[in-house]
């Protein structure tokens, strides 16, 4: 096996909707993903929240995620795909179709497109606050590997793809789950340095198959009969900061 590189980069401009792949991308330490979570999809229950923490209309504040849509709450979600392209978000669902947009200026286009996918509390109005509408009020991002997943899915039977996982980082080259030993050490990807804080525990959003908004499997039962544990992933925060690209060598 050789050394391990970075596999694929991946960003989440609204928080539950769709994903995007990337060559590069700038870090900054402290700082989250830059463009992952931007933006979210408050709904009706979210609203006494967000109004609680507002200054001029936009939440000054990190806000739990119960307070958006979320593809756990609503399995369709999940199947919703797509990103930046020429300054306008595109969107796509094997069911409602394809949408593009102007997030500044028309997020109830984007609402009215996703009532007939959420079956929750009524979505209200497209955020882009003061936070990003990460899970944590930390700055973490996350990294997951590429043998690990093959590792589950040889078990699985289940070709259950990296979508549902909602990452950030990818990497190739490791022993399966051999990431979980990096707990508390500082890894070196690229020109950045990375110090991994905790294990990403997960939740049923990812028993949904992302190519049909459907359940599959009970993922985290799976988890556990295999490895003991519900956890996929770890989180990490960046102390040295710099240009991360795709094939740059990880080293821990």
């Amino acid at each position: 096996m050789g050394a391990p590189r970075l596999a694929m980069i991946r960003r989440h401009p609204v928080k539950s909707i769709g994903g995007e792949g990337l060559d590069a991308v700038r870090l900054q330490p402290a700082t989250r993903m830059p463009g992952d979570r931007e933006w979210a999809v408050l709904t009706e229950a979210g609203e006494r929240l967000a109004i609680a923490s507002e200054t001029e209309g936009q939440p000054d504040r990190w806000l739990p995620k119960s307070a958006f849509l979320r593809g756990v709450a609503s399995a369709d979600l999940q199947a919703i795909d797509g990103g930046w392209r020429d300054g306008l978000l595109h969107l796509a669902h094997p069911r409602a179709g394809t949408i593009t947009l102007d997030p500044e200026t028309e997020g109830p286009r984007l609402i009215d497109w996703l009532r007939p996918l959420w079956h929750g509390p009524a979505p209200t109005r497209l955020l882009r606050g003061a936070a990003i509408w990460t899970d944590q009020k930390w700055p973490w991002l996350s990294i997951l590997s590429l043998d690990s997943l093959r590792d589950l899915e040889a078990r699985t039977g289940l070709v259950a793809g990296h979508r549902r996982w909602r990452g950030n980082l990818w990497i190739e080259g490791l022993a399966p789950f051999e990431e979980r030993d990096w707990i508390g050490r500082v890894i070196r990807l690229g020109e950045v340095e990375l110090r991994v804080t905790d294990h990403v525990t997960r939740c049923e959003a990812t028993s949904i198959d992302t190519t049909t908004g459907q359940r599959d499997i009970d993922m985290l039962d799976a988890l556990r009969q295999n490895y003991g544990h519900t956890d996929f992933g770890v989180f990490a925060e960046v102390v040295t900061g710099g240009t991360i690209r795709l094939q740059d060598q990880v080293t821990a």
